[in-house]
């Protein structure tokens, strides 16, 4: 018999591991500690299951205890508890939780896979069994069999990030009338906020009652009801609470256990994954981890990444020399009919660190648009000033949204910039595609820029300083101005017009030409600029603007 190897946690974490050690390692003694129910199961399906989309509870759960023990000859011990390391003994405590027997197990190797926790504000009034967390399948069941049987006609989910816009949408699909309370002023916080705007039309488009820029003060109660209080004095009538004001790692044990923790509470670790006890790896969400781009510490509660975290330390664990080299945090959620994705930084988290990049926004075809059904892609593309290297993307639409994060997301992990995305040679047919992926002219923009070919400017620099006396030039036709409103003070020439009456412009001023979605105002630039006038594109065109700044729009 080899090493032994005790496993605490399985999900992507543990149960990957798990599976990868024994598949390089026969010899080796492992045995995994879950204290819940399930060994492994399909967490980011859970909001799915409450709205009937997902129809069997079975399908949520991917692998057995037995299938383990079976399969891997892995001992899987479930609603048992590590409460304890000792490492001066190499010694873990555990406790069985439907007897409170205690015993003990020795160790060689450990892995720390233990996940996070729903966070639970300590609000007044949450003190009956309508308010909701969720983070497993006991958690679901619970949300699940009280829709099921109580048929709510409002619920209030607190916090807007991935899971309560999962859950708001599986709720309404159930019937329920939903409010999403934010003490931010968007949803999706790890979107920049202008790109979040989209998610908020959508949502009040759905019905969805969306308070921003308000938490929750307390709970009361009236005629049976949960009154849900916010700071701004409203007062939101509901029938269940569901929770998703973030999460926390829990690190405990590894605190306990006198391992080298961060501030944040997530494990310290090395990129081996191995935490400052040399015999003890931590994957997944308790786990810190390093962002990919800045190379600085990150939190990234994804299933992805603790899955290539966990072969990282199983390749270790066995001996063999494996690293891993940091998350993107790349990321899809369905909002309704929207598909939101992210990869790499934001812009807001450059601004935090202090680094330098550059930004373009794009409107492009999810297909052929002479093919039926091709729908606006929305993408802001953010590279480095210097090279034009890729640092992030964020998209948003109706369709064709995860390939083409995905492809940023290769793009970025193959240190590509700019100007390969321009040459990137991607898969079309007029379903399928463009002969100009949105991929390439997201590429195109940003290289324009790179090239000095286009001097933009953005929505939130509009009137601002140097810009206060611009002229914001609206080069679309009048039925598209009447269809969809203008820019407050624009002026109006249709640019297939604008040659022929440059006359009429004022050689002093500067000018913000702008169109629907920016080719347009590229054209218009590019000819204002070479008859001598100055110019400033509105990157993104009227699309970003409008929803970036509404109150600026005439419609």
């Amino acid at each position: 018999m080899g090493q032994k190897v005790i496993i605490i946690g399985g999900v992507a974490g543990g149960a990957t591991a798990a599976a990868r050690l024994r598949r390089i390692d026969e010899t080796a003694d492992i045995i995994m500690f879950e204290r819940g129910e399930h060994v492994s199961f399909a967490n980011c399906g859970l909001p799915y299951y409450v709205g009937n989309v997902i129809q069997e509870r079975d399908d949520l759960l991917l692998s057995s205890p037995e299938l383990f023990r079976r399969r891997y000859n892995i001992d899987v011990r479930v609603a048992t508890e590590v409460t304890a390391i000792d490492r001066s003994r190499k010694r873990v405590e555990i406790r069985k939780r439907e007897s409170d027997d205690i015993y003990s197990e020795t160790y060689d190797q450990i892995l720390l896979s233990p996940g996070a926790e729903p966070i639970r504000p300590p609000l007044s009034g949450m003190d009956d069994e309508r308010f909701f967390t969720i983070r497993n399948v006991p958690d679901t069941d619970r949300i699940k069999g009280f829709v099921d049987a109580h048929r709510p006609r409002a619920a209030v989910v607190v916090g807007g990030g991935f899971i309560g816009l999962e859950m708001a949408e599986n709720l309404v699909h159930r019937g329920v009338s939903v409010a999403i309370v934010e003490m931010l002023d968007q949803v999706m916080p790890p979107m920049d906020i202008e790109m979040a705007a989209f998610i908020h039309e959508h949502l009040r488009e759905k019905n969805v009652d969306l308070r921003l820029g308000d938490g929750v003060d307390r709970f009361d109660r009236e005629d049976g009801r949960i009154m849900t209080i916010t700071k701004n004095g409203e007062t939101i009538p509901c029938d269940m609470v569901v929770l998703s004001v973030g999460i926390r790692p829990e690190s405990r044990l590894a605190r306990e256990a006198g391992l080298d923790v961060a501030e944040d509470g997530r494990i310290r670790v090395d990129e081996t994954m191995r935490t400052s006890d040399p015999t003890i790896f931590a994957v997944g969400d308790a786990a810190e981890m390093r962002n990919f781009v800045t190379g600085l510490p990150t939190a990234t509660p994804l299933a992805g990444p603790a899955n290539k975290q966990a072969r990282v330390a199983a390749d270790n664990i066995a001996g063999r020399r494996s690293v891993f080299r940091g998350t993107l945090g790349t990321a899809v959620v369905k909002v309704f009919d929207l598909a939101v994705a992210s990869t790499g930084c934001s812009e807001k988290r450059l601004v935090q660190n202090g680094l330098p990049y550059r930004v373009s926004y794009t409107h492009s075809g999810s297909h052929a648009g002479y093919y039926p059904g091709a729908e606006s892609i929305a993408v802001k593309l953010i590279f480095c000033p210097g090279s034009g290297k890729v640092l992030g993307a964020q998209m948003i639409g109706r369709a064709g949204v995860d390939k083409r994060i995905d492809v940023i997301a290769t793009a970025i992990r193959g240190g590509m910039t700019v100007f390969d995305l321009e040459e990137l040679e991607l898969a079309y047919a007029p379903p399928y595609g463009s002969a100009r992926d949105p991929v390439n002219i997201a590429g195109n923009v940003a290289a324009n820029l790179m090239k000095r070919d286009v001097d933009n400017v953005y929505h939130d620099q509009v009137g601002g300083p140097g810009l206060e006396n611009a002229v914001l030039l609206d080069l679309r036709t009048q039925p598209e101005l009447k269809e969809e409103g203008m820019i407050e003070g624009a002026l109006h020439i249709p640019i297939d017009e604008l040659r022929d009456r440059l006359g009429e412009l004022d050689r002093d001023a500067i000018y913000i030409p702008y169109c629907a979605v920016g080719y347009r105002g590229y054209v218009g630039h590019r000819m204002l600029v070479q008859h001598g006038f100055t110019s400033r594109n509105l990157s993104g065109g009227y699309e970003t603007f409008k929803i970036a700044r509404p109150s600026s729009v005439r419609r």
